[in-house]
């Protein structure tokens, strides 16, 4: 089943918005064995009847964001209607949807917004419980010929539960009755403190020996994705050589973010965590709290960003930092100590370093970070690292 999407909306091409539409489709689409072949952005206006009509002859499903709202840039439905030739009409039970929506936060309807509940002839309506809205399906139409339409809104809040709710049942049946699934699985494993090519050089050769396995790589600051996809019997021998070989190196498998397997390994273990930092400005801590669960091992952060605030906070002594610098081992493992013994917590993570753009020597240039961890009833540990990014990818 070849599957095409088209992103609409001037604002994705004029980089005021960040689309992440597809990277949320590909992902939600995999478990059912499927795949987007094609993806296209477009901007409003005319335009997308032109790229709706262009995919009648590639696609056999084309999922469609954006441009199904109130203002007069919000033509997707109409422009679909006219490529299927399907008379509109009013959806009483959309319009009651969207009056009791305004009634109940107290604002006036007016005749833009009732747009919303304008229907093409044929399209089953997909309930928007989150925006107004609502999305449409227009099943495959051997007569035109057409693909199976879903025109979805565009903002991320209202399109993520109305395709797992509306949209993927349709595609599971699709699949189930029409056999369309590849029957592939996909294994990432995430390894952390290694390089792309260190990987790629150590077991390369064996992976893409093994017959029916697409192999791939996704390098991040700092980490590498080993992407695995095949038959299960395929992905799991391929997977159990890069265990052997990465053991060590792999800190989660199937998507889990480094801060989310932290969380999770913290909970499993009712440890409790504080971040100390001064280079990273306050970013450690925002990666742990954007993590659900979050609230039950973090205990909090410091941000020492002055060798003043990291003597007044963490009771890093003020002899030690001139003895050998706010960036240096000393310091980040006094930071680490200072925040365990304010806050009672079982683990402390530290950061002290040289950001740049200026501020670095031959001894210590400008990407230097110390990184502290201190646990209860150990002694505190630091080491160095040479970050050549910008402060964010620390």
């Amino acid at each position: 089943m070849r599957i095409e999407v088209i992103n609409t909306g001037s604002e994705l091409l004029l980089g005021n918005v960040i689309n992440s539409h597809l990277a949320f489709f590909g992902k939600e689409l995999f478990p059912l064995g499927l795949r987007v072949a094609r993806q296209e952005c477009i901007p409003d206006g005319d335009v997308i009847g032109d790229a709706l009509a262009a995919t009648f002859s590639t696609a056999d499903v084309v999922l469609v964001t954006g441009g199904l709202g109130p203002t007069s840039d919000d033509v997707t439905r109409d422009l679909a209607a006219k490529l299927l030739d399907r008379e509109m009409h009013v959806d009483a039970a959309v319009l009651a949807a969207i009056e009791e929506r305004f009634t109940r936060r107290g604002y006036a309807i007016n005749d833009r917004i009732k747009r919303q509940a304008m229907v093409p002839a044929g399209a089953a309506v997909l309930h928007n419980h989150n925006g107004t809205a609502p999305g449409l399906y227009f099943p495959a139409d051997p007569n035109v010929p057409s693909p199976h339409i879903f025109l979805l809104p565009g903002p991320p809040r209202e399109l993520h539960p109305m395709f797992r709710d509306s949209v993927l049942p349709v595609l599971k049946n699709l699949v189930e009755t029409g056999g369309n699934g590849s029957g592939h699985i996909a294994r990432t494993l995430h390894l952390a403190g290694i390089g792309e090519s260190m990987v790629e050089e150590k077991i390369g050769a064996q992976l893409e020996a093994i017959p029916g396995l697409e192999l791939g790589y996704c390098a991040r600051p700092g980490e590498v994705d080993v992407r695995l996809i095949g038959e299960p019997a395929i992905v799991e021998d391929a997977a159990a050589l890069v265990r052997e070989v990465f053991g060590k190196s792999i800190y989660a498998e199937d998507g889990l973010l480094m801060e989310e397997k932290i969380v999770e390994l913290l909970n499993a273990s009712s440890a409790t965590l504080v971040t100390v930092e001064s280079c990273t400005g306050g970013h450690l801590a925002d990666r742990i709290t954007n993590v659900p669960g979050a609230s039950g091992v973090f205990v909090g952060g410091f941000l020492t960003y002055s060798n003043a605030m990291k003597s007044a906070l963490v009771s890093v002594p003020a002899a030690l930092i001139d003895a050998h610098g706010a960036v240096s081992g000393e310091v980040a493992e006094a930071m680490a100590a200072g925040a365990l013994e304010a806050t009672g917590a079982d683990f402390a993570l530290s950061t002290t370093g040289i950001a740049g753009p200026d501020g670095g020597t031959a001894e210590k240039p400008v990407g230097t970070v110390f990184i502290g961890l201190a646990a209860r009833g150990s002694k505190a540990v630091a080491t160095r690292h040479l970050f050549l990014t910008d402060r964010v990818s620390f």
